[in-house]
């Protein structure tokens, strides 16, 4: 419906164009040339890690993950943090691929573990983060080595827990039993969950892109530059946009690039940090499964190494 309307507005601008005489205004103009221009970008790598995402969840038979994992508790967790590298489900798909870990054996430190890492060291989002910033600037290996590290000190921290099994929520046994025995071949399993992750992804990133050219055209200058050049304020506000906005880890390195120019170099690491782990989205997706309780912990040690790794890199940079 959304190209439908996209194409009625073309037509009537080249067929009909008296209809509406009156341009936009020069503002209205260049937020919805951002707001294009970010969407446009980013869709080629959502659809990518859409249908990567569909292979790994449907086609990987089960029992294959299990034959590559140490048996020492830190060393799987070590590993299962690395394992986004060849699973590329970014925050918006892979929650039900964690729910099959737990339903495989795996436990609830270890498949934290995973959840926290993989929409950060996934390969499509090692690409976008370096097609958006490149490799020099340090940016890219902060992401990877930050979101590494934050996501085996929470797989720690909650492998201390005396009773793991009470960190779940009731409703992840209904939630799972829907993604594990879903009805169907192969073929119907991945159409359903072709709609499912698309439903989940592109409002995100429509609404994320939309915000993107809005912050850029309704929010003076000066304002942008006295916040985005201090080093503290800066990795503050960037860290409250990235709960809010909750766009997919696989594009969100181009929403950030349009801050850039006028935020440190710290507050983007920590927008690229937090936004995949405990944006509102991801945080609505981890609630299936996790109780509030465990939710707020995680907000918790991800705000604050968010807020120190951005730090440090401001420091070098």
């Amino acid at each position: 419906m959304g190209l439908l309307v996209v194409g009625a507005l073309i037509a009537i601008d080249v067929f009909v164009p008296q209809l509406f005489p009156a341009s936009l205004p020069t503002r209205a103009q260049d937020g919805l040339t951002l707001a294009i221009s970010v969407l446009i970008e980013s869709v080629p790598f959502v659809a990518l890690g859409v249908v990567l995402s569909i292979v790994v969840q449907v086609w990987v038979p089960p029992g294959v993950i299990e034959r590559w994992m140490p048996r020492a508790a830190w060393a799987r967790r070590a590993v299962l943090s690395l394992l986004g590298m060849i699973i590329p489900v970014c925050e918006c798909g892979n929650v039900p691929f964690a729910r099959g870990l737990l339903m495989r054996g795996f436990s609830v430190p270890e498949t934290l573990t995973f959840l926290i890492a993989a929409p950060i060291v996934n390969p499509i989002v090692i690409i976008t983060t370096n097609a958006a910033f490149g490799f020099g600037d340090g940016i890219l290996i902060a992401r990877l080595l930050g979101g590494y590290a934050i996501a085996n000190l929470i797989g720690w921290l909650y492998s201390r827990h005396p009773d793991p099994d009470a960190l779940l929520t009731d409703r992840f046994r209904e939630t799972c039993d829907l993604v594990v025995h879903e009805e169907g071949g192969k073929g119907r399993r991945s159409l359903a969950q072709l709609v499912v992750e698309l439903r989940a992804v592109m409002p995100a990133l429509v609404i994320g892109s939309a915000v993107a050219g809005a912050v850029q055209v309704l929010i003076p200058r000066e304002a942008l530059l006295a916040i985005g050049s201090n080093p503290a304020l800066s990795i503050v506000a960037m860290i409250a946009l990235a709960m809010i906005v909750s766009i997919c880890s696989n594009v969100d390195a181009f929403f950030a690039l349009s801050f850039a120019s006028t935020f440190t170099s710290g507050s983007i690491v920590a927008f690229l940090l937090v936004g995949p782990l405990v944006d509102v989205k991801m945080l609505a997706l981890l609630r299936t499964t996790f109780t509030t309780k465990v939710l707020a912990g995680i907000v918790v040690v991800v705000l604050l190494s968010a807020f120190a790794i951005g730090t440090v890199v401001n420091l070098l940079a």
